[in-house]
């Protein structure tokens, strides 16, 4: 399957810091997702890791040097530089770090970051003393006055045995740099509130009222905002999905909880996406002691719970507010549907889900969508995973916005 990354040409730089093992798994992904990876290595890094064990799982040459025995007569600092769409040097070292700052080019690859013109991605990894000294966090300032993405270590155990920053990051984390690096950010000025999940209606200490909702849509479009560059809020009802790295995240429980959670946020957003399945109903009353089974049936009472978007709807006829999208998961009549939600909830845009359809619905990772802007135009959406289906809902709210 075709990928944001299929046929991109990144070269990746590897420096000698015990955290290579990581970036060898990296280059295993990026290969996977079809990127051309060229990988050159320092000395230093191949006493880690050999440079044939790189070269299997890039499916490519390994440049170790910057003369090599069979390069003849290309200038391989310059043809390789020349030839990437992104360069990405992990696990950098101190020492790399502090040789780019200051424009080195003693070996293949100083050499190539100063002929390269594509962006330039840093991971660096260390010993926290060693991350923490003046010295290194001046090195790292310089780099980002020159452009390059620093993408700061995680908190943790360490190689040496110490506890603190300096921990090389994990592939998630890798992988949305790398992604936003070649997205358009064409929401970098934006704040964008987006709700996910279910909701539990307690009833007991020890039951609940929810929907089949897993989180994955609102978890997808969270993303792929944030990767477009928006500073993303995400208020997620209970789900089993790690967030998405960078995105504010509000979890809360019930609809009363994501009620005020929304509109606690509302002010401060551009765009508003309520992709979250709310339950309609909660009971009457909830119990505090469980309630023991018996022989008998019991009543339970069910109250309207607020209904979150059609409140957001009224804010936004008395005045000038955030672009509001809602969605709509329908069974049949999809279309009519997603019309009469449109104009009763003074929408923007809506986003129809046959939660019923083959691939589509709850908990699936492929998701086919129609969606129906505030002019009533219909846009079908073939079947595409839910990042891809998030892509194409974030495409439409820009052209919305102009």
């Amino acid at each position: 399957m075709k990928t944001v990354l299929t046929g991109k040409k990144i070269l990746f730089g590897i420096t000698g810091s015990i955290a290579v093992y990581k970036a060898a798994e990296w280059v295993r992904e990026l290969t996977k997702a079809e990127a051309q990876v060229t990988v050159v290595m320092t000395e230093a890094a191949t006493r880690f890791v050999s440079s044939l064990t790189i070269a299997a799982l890039s499916g490519r040459r390994v440049y170790t040097g910057m003369f090599e025995p069979d390069a003849g007569e290309e200038m391989t600092h310059i043809s390789l530089a020349r030839e990437s769409d992104l360069f990405i040097i992990a696990p950098a070292t101190a020492q790399s770090i502090a040789k780019l700052a200051y424009g080195f080019a003693d070996d293949l690859l100083s050499t190539l970051v100063l002929a390269n013109h594509a962006k330039v991605l840093v991971f660096p990894a260390m010993n926290s003393s060693m991350y923490c000294h003046a010295a290194t966090k001046a090195n790292l300032t310089r780099l980002q006055e020159y452009g390059y993405g620093v993408i700061e270590p995680e908190q943790g155990k360490l190689a040496c045995g110490d506890e603190g920053i300096g921990r090389l990051v994990d592939w998630e984390r890798a992988r949305e740099s790398i992604l936003s690096a070649f997205a358009d950010q064409d929401f970098a000025e934006q704040t964008i509130l987006i709700t996910a999940g279910p909701t539990w209606e307690s009833f007991d200490p020890a039951r609940h009222m929810s929907n089949r909702s897993s989180g994955k849509m609102g978890y997808s479009l969270a993303r792929v905002a944030k990767r477009r560059g928006a500073r993303v809020i995400l208020v997620s009802g209970p789900s089993a999905i790690e967030p998405p790295p960078g995105v504010e995240i509000i979890n809360i429980v019930s609809a009363q909880q994501m009620h005020d959670a929304v509109m606690e946020h509302y002010s401060s957003a551009d765009i508003v996406v309520m992709a979250a399945a709310v339950s309609d109903y909660r009971p009457g009353k909830t119990m505090e002691q469980k309630i023991k089974k018996g022989g008998k049936s019991i009543d339970l009472e069910l109250v309207p719970n607020p209904d979150i978007l059609k409140k957001l709807g009224q804010k936004k006829k008395r005045a000038e507010q955030a672009l509001l999208v809602g969605f709509a998961a329908e069974s049949r009549h999809h279309i009519e549907e997603g019309q009469r939600k449109l104009k009763e909830k003074n929408l923007d845009l809506i986003v129809i889900n046959d939660i019923i359809g083959k691939d589509t619905g709850f908990g699936a990772d492929t998701n086919r969508v129609s969606l129906i802007d505030r002019d009533y135009q219909l846009e079908k959406l073939p079947l595409l995973s839910k990042e891809e289906c998030a892509d194409m809902i974030l495409d439409k709210i820009v052209k919305l916005l102009q």
